[in-house]
C-alpha cells in the first residue's frame, strides 16, 4: 500500500465525531503519515484502540487552527505535501478564524486533493481502491500552471 499523507482538523464542536472515525480507521490511518492541528493531534496521540491499546499512527501536530495551523496546512497543500484533508467543520457556528477555513478549503479545491468534511465522505475517500494503486497520482489542475506562466502587460 502506498503511503498518503493526510491532514486531519475538527473544530472544537466535531473533535469527538473525527476521533471515533479515527478508532473505527485506525488500521488504515497508521499507515499513513498523518499531520494535525494542535489540539486534534493531541486528542488523536491519546486515542485508547481497544482496551488500553493506543493508536499506533504516527502524528505530525501542527499550531492551533486559529494560531496559524490551517494556514500551515494550507501551506503543505500549496507545497503538494499534502494528498488529503479530512474537515469536520462545524457549520452550524461561524469561527472565529473564518477566513483561515475558507482558505484552506480552497486550496484544497484548488490543488485537487482528495477532500472530506463529513464522515460519510472521509471513509469513502479511505477506502478507495485508488489508495493501492501505485500508478495513481494526483493530478495537478492545468489552471495553477496557466496562471503562474501568465503574462503580465
Amino acid at each position: 500500500m502506498k503511503s498518503f499523507n493526510i491532514a486531519l482538523v475538527a473544530h472544537d464542536g466535531r473533535k469527538e465525531e473525527l476521533l471515533a472515525w479515527v478508532r473505527f480507521n485506525a488500521a488504515t490511518l497508521s499507515k499513513h503519515n498523518l499531520y494535525a492541528t494542535g489540539t486534534t493531534g493531541r486528542l488523536i496521540e491519546e486515542i485508547k484502540i481497544e482496551k488500553d491499546t493506543p493508536f499506533r499512527g504516527k502524528v505530525t501536530r501542527l499550531l492551533s487552527g486559529p494560531l496559524g495551523g490551517d494556514q500551515q496546512i494550507g501551506a503543505m497543500i500549496a507545497e503538494r505535501k499534502i494528498d488529503m484533508l479530512i474537515f469536520f467543520c462545524d457549520n452550524l457556528i461561524v469561527q472565529g478564524h473564518q477566513n483561515d477555513v475558507s482558505a484552506l478549503t480552497r486550496l484544497a479545491a484548488l490543488y485537487n486533493i482528495a477532500f472530506a468534511t463529513n464522515r460519510t465522505t472521509a471513509d469513502m475517500l479511505l477506502t478507495s481502491t485508488l489508495l493501492d494503486d501505485p500508478d495513481y497520482t494526483i493530478r495537478i489542475p492545468e489552471c495553477i500552471s496557466n496562471y503562474a506562466n501568465r503574462k503580465l502587460k
